[in-house]
């Protein structure tokens, strides 16, 4: 069984007008889009997040590996 609790959060009126109006838009209930945005940001504040564990193994395995001379060299390598 899931508990629910409420939470409030101050915020400038234009910007809950302005959010309110894009949810309404989409047929999304408010909440739900707020409740999208905090797993969404919990899961990029998980560390490694995802793109860190992957970069990893992908060093670990030699794969997508730069080897450069300076850092001009790197950036070029790159397209930087």
């Amino acid at each position: 069984m899931v508990k629910e609790v409420q939470m409030s959060i101050k915020m400038e009126s234009e910007l809950r007008d302005q959010f309110m109006a894009v949810a309404a838009g989409r047929h999304r209930p408010a909440a739900q889009i707020i409740r999208d945005l905090m797993r969404l940001y919990i899961a990029e504040s998980a560390v490694p997040n995802a793109l860190t564990a992957e970069t990893i193994r992908k060093s670990d395995q030699n794969e997508d590996v730069f080897h450069a001379s300076s850092a001009q060299d790197l950036f070029k390598k790159l397209g930087i």
